[in-house]
């Protein structure tokens, strides 16, 4: 098959959303529909339930929450699927952040009884600045929740872009019995199998016109609806949601699969295929990546140690953005210049790998890390280029971490830069001689996942001493004549690059003011 037809063929994207909204739970779904698993499992895992597949560590299992981005890749009605699931918890934005720059796509899940949370609406505006287009589902039909036309106009009026209905729900909690899709005007009713969300929902097609006897006293009312959205809503139009202008939105309940099926039919033909991507040349000028005729390229987005506990070793994740990757391919790294064979290349499900040989643009693949690759990091085989830079997020948490038992300090020492490389901690080391190095992070939970998987994946006790700085700066310009705070610390992060940590906000504003020749930088891109 040509390049052109396999890239045709993919779809990858991210799922984003608030935690709680049923993100890991529709990725079940998707796995349960394309054959990969017999049986769905239940995300908050109960005595006797399978965790979530997509949840591959220990922790995130007892939790029921998405601590770290998983890729999986499977194939759903004839179309190769790359799916990114991300932490929804604000805590590991930053890990979510870096895999959305993966994506050529994004699904936003919102609960119907909450609508637009707060992590929802900083995940999407990430979207927005990407130019990442946005399917709406809006999750959890079957539980009491809010009016559909006032999530639809909350949608629009909080993260400012259009919207669109592809369906419309028949009924809202106990009464959800199906959805009515726009295009056809066809009723699609939605039966539980015997054993519930754990299997398909059956499906029973009836046109509109027909049905009134099926869906009963909610009949005038639903066909009231659908004509205000006929004559007041938006018109659809792929080109404004490719443009991230307008989000086509699907009404669904992951839980029990009602609107799930037509909601992946839908998104295989909505969502866009891999396509160019732009990058830097060495003397600053942009240029346009082209997915079948440049050679191979891709770039790091992740790390991961400890994946698979059989073979305790470090894992990086590369988005293929051009050209086909075959296994032994020798590429070189442009931070480092230096020339490497990608010979142990991997597919993912969740922590299970398949030796791949063969992958095309839009593929994650996984290969294993010796200690050669670093977030961010620009793979090619012919030109020198380099995609843009993955964001690095100011941390506003800092810590001291020791280990209990001394004569484990090799253990400790290979776990935390384990940890460190994969970018959810950061390491600081202060200007002052014999200084502690400090460990930072965006969020707490950040730390508790340290400390967990250190114990966990390294057989090391840890304890932990918060530090009282509250947010922090990397510091542009001369730091031999920078006016620091008194309750404030200079330190430098492991490129050496200049920071400054505060023990308030308004510290850090009477900085700024005090060093008008100096920049305070919060994201590094």
């Amino acid at each position: 098959m040509k390049i052109e037809e396999e890239i045709a063929q993919r779809r990858t994207f991210a799922i984003i959303s608030h935690p709680d909204a049923g993100k890991t739970t529709l990725t079940e779904k998707l796995l349960l529909y394309s054959g990969m698993i017999l049986s769905a499992g239940m995300v908050k895992g109960r005595k006797g339930r399978k965790a979530a597949t997509s949840d591959w560590m220990a922790m995130e299992q007892e939790r029921g929450i998405s601590i770290t981005s998983s890729s999986m890749q499977f194939t759903y009605k004839d179309i190769i699927i790359n799916v990114l699931d991300t932490p929804g918890h604000k805590d590991f934005s930053e890990d979510t952040y870096r895999t959305l720059t993966a994506a050529d796509c994004a699904i936003m899940v919102i609960d119907a009884s909450k609508g637009v949370e707060n992590q929802t609406r900083k995940l999407f505006e990430i979207c927005r600045l990407s130019k990442i287009p946005v399917l709406t589902l809006i999750n959890k039909m079957d539980l009491p929740g809010r009016e559909p036309l006032d999530l639809m106009n909350e949608v629009e009026e909080v993260l400012q872009i259009h919207s669109y209905a592809m369906n419309w729900p028949i009924g809202m909690g106990r009464e959800f019995t199906g959805v009515v899709d726009r295009a056809t005007n066809e009723c699609l009713f939605f039966t539980k199998t015997s054993q519930g969300g754990a299997q398909k929902a059956d499906i029973e097609k009836i046109p509109l016109k027909n049905a009134q006897e099926r869906i009963g006293r909610i009949y005038t009312e639903l066909k009231q609806e659908l004509e205000l959205l006929d004559m007041a809503g938006n018109l659809f139009s792929q080109s404004d949601f490719l443009s991230g202008e307008l989000t086509p939105v699907f009404f669904a309940s992951a839980l029990i699969n009602f609107g799930i099926e037509p909601f992946f039919d839908a998104f295989i033909h909505l969502a866009p295929a891999p396509h160019a991507r732009i990058a830097d040349t060495k003397d600053g000028k942009e240029i346009e990546i082209d997915p079948v005729k440049t050679p191979f390229s891709g770039y790091v987005f992740k790390l991961q140690a400890n994946m698979d506990p059989r073979h305790r070793d470090s894992m990086a994740f590369i988005r293929i953005c051009s050209g086909r990757f075959e296994r032994d391919l020798v590429v070189k790294n442009q931070r480092s210049g230096k020339e490497l064979r990608l010979s142990r290349s991997h597919s993912m499900l969740a922590g299970e790998r398949t030796t791949l040989d063969f992958a095309y643009p839009g593929d994650v693949i996984g290969v294993i890390n010796p200690g050669l690759f670093a977030i961010g990091d620009t793979l090619t085989v012919k030109d020198d280029f380099t995609f843009k830079p993955l964001p690095q997020f100011q941390p506003e948490i800092f810590a001291i971490l020791y280990s209990k038992d001394v004569l484990k300090r090799k253990a400790f020492d290979k776990g935390c830069l384990q940890l460190v490389d994969e970018g959810a901690i950061q390491m600081i080391r202060p200007y002052e001689i014999n200084g502690d190095t400090i460990f930072a992070a965006v969020g707490q939970l950040q730390f508790e996942v340290m400390q967990y998987r250190l114990k966990a994946e390294y057989g090391v006790d840890t304890v932990l001493t918060l530090l009282p700085y509250q947010c922090s700066a990397w510091i542009i310009g001369d730091i031999k004549n920078f006016n620091k705070p008194s309750n404030s610390l200079l330190a430098q992060d492991r490129q050496s690059r200049p920071m400054i940590l505060f023990q308030n906000p308004w510290s850090k504003s009477y900085c700024k003011e005090q060093n008008p020749k100096h920049e305070l930088i919060d994201v590094l891109t």
